[in-house]
């Protein structure tokens, strides 16, 4: 039986699904993959996004398409796919890559291709004006993709040339309730006539698929992860995407299918009383994001480094907060590469916080706090 949910603009092509399948999780069989694309075709999904750095999803992928098509199970119009390309190589090179992503995935031609991490301003040159551009014009006008965007995870003024440049269909960024602060940078590249793809708003945003008993608790009556994406969802981004596991995983997304209006008075009210909480908690040590502290002399990220804190000690998130934490210095240009000991107590930054924090001192506790062995990363 086939479930049809409501569709949003993608860029200038087909419209996608409110969510997408994330296939970066299914990497234990092709059976589970065929399994998973076969839940979210159930589930009223349309969009697949996948990348060569998943390992095999991408050839996983391509055989449970093939047997998903024998079977009659696809969408209406066909499923769109998304997959990326690392930025940095030759045109040479890149041609290769890109034609043996192809043939992983079985397809002539896919609807979506993103530089996969444009993190650095020589990944943002190398797209407009290097090697990248010139395969991606290549790849377009050989008809091997539609459209064209980026992903990244890089500062917010990178982001924001990207958007300016008027060069992409499309960016995928990391939006989540509880780190609103790339969310005008979406509304700003809907605006300019893009799609926006939400990044695993439910695991980068917080573990939100196994919340703490607090954030349960602050978000009621609500769930957490059905709050953010009704966060999500009622801002416009065109689609979030699950990294599904398992089949049950997409069962939120046939839930809220349709759950594209605007937030209700009291789904504002949950948020308004999550933001509360998470004050109360803090008190005068909440970290208000401002980033009047920075630039540091050590380039130590300060409001990244206490917006973790603000996770852990405001809604006990300690779990995700250690794991987001211990990745600094470990992901290269994914992440960032200076952690709290790195702060020398010059205390360069106390005059320009408007809450007069004594940033030092909580640096040092917050590295106290959640500095522990790091998680492997799922496609490393």
């Amino acid at each position: 039986m086939k479930t049809k949910g409501l569709r949003r603009p993608f860029g200038q092509k087909k419209s996608v699904s409110l969510f997408t399948l994330g296939t970066m999780r299914a990497l234990e069989s092709e059976e589970q993959m065929y399994r998973v694309v076969k839940a979210a075709f159930h589930a009223g999904i349309n969009h697949l996004e996948t990348a060569p750095a998943y390992g095999p999803a991408e050839i996983f992928l391509g055989k449970a398409l093939r047997r998903l098509k024998q079977e009659e199970i696809e969408p209406d119009g066909g499923w769109i796919i998304t997959s990326k390309i690392l930025p940095g190589s030759s045109f040479c090179e890149g041609k290769k890559q890109l034609k043996n992503l192809l043939s992983r995935l079985k397809k002539e031609r896919i609807d979506n291709l993103a530089v996969h991490g444009l993190n650095l301003y020589e990944h943002l040159h190398w797209t407009l004006d290097g090697d990248g551009a010139k395969l991606l014009r290549w790849a377009q006008e050989e008809g091997l993709i539609s459209q064209v965007g980026f992903s990244s995870h890089g500062e917010l003024s990178l982001i924001k040339e990207g958007i300016k440049s008027k060069r992409f269909d499309f960016c995928s960024l990391h939006l989540h309730l509880l780190d609103p602060e790339r969310i005008p940078l979406a509304l700003y590249a809907l605006d300019n006539g893009m799609g926006v793809m939400a990044i695993s708003p439910a695991d980068k945003g917080g573990r939100l698929f196994d919340p703490s008993p607090t954030l349960i608790k602050d978000c009621s009556p609500y769930e957490p992860i059905k709050l953010a994406y009704r966060f999500l969802l009622a801002k416009g981004i065109s689609t979030l995407t699950i990294g599904a596991f398992q089949p049950k995983d997409l069962n939120i997304a046939k839930q809220l299918l349709n759950a594209s209006e605007n937030l209700d008075q009291k789904e504002i009210n949950a948020i308004n009383h999550l933001q509360k909480q998470r004050e109360l908690r803090l008190g005068e040590t909440l970290c208000g994001q401002c980033k009047q502290c920075l630039p540091c002399p050590q380039a130590v990220p300060i409001n990244e480094i206490l917006r973790l804190r603000n996770l852990s000690l405001g809604h006990d998130l300690t779990v995700f907060a250690k794991e987001r934490y211990n990745l600094i210095g470990k992901a290269g240009h994914w992440w960032e590469t200076v952690n709290a000991t790195a702060c020398n107590h010059c205390g360069d930054c106390m005059p320009r916080c408007p809450n007069n924090l004594p940033i030092p001192n909580l640096l040092e506790e917050t590295h106290q706090l959640l500095a522990a062995a790091p998680r492997r990363r799922l496609w490393s």
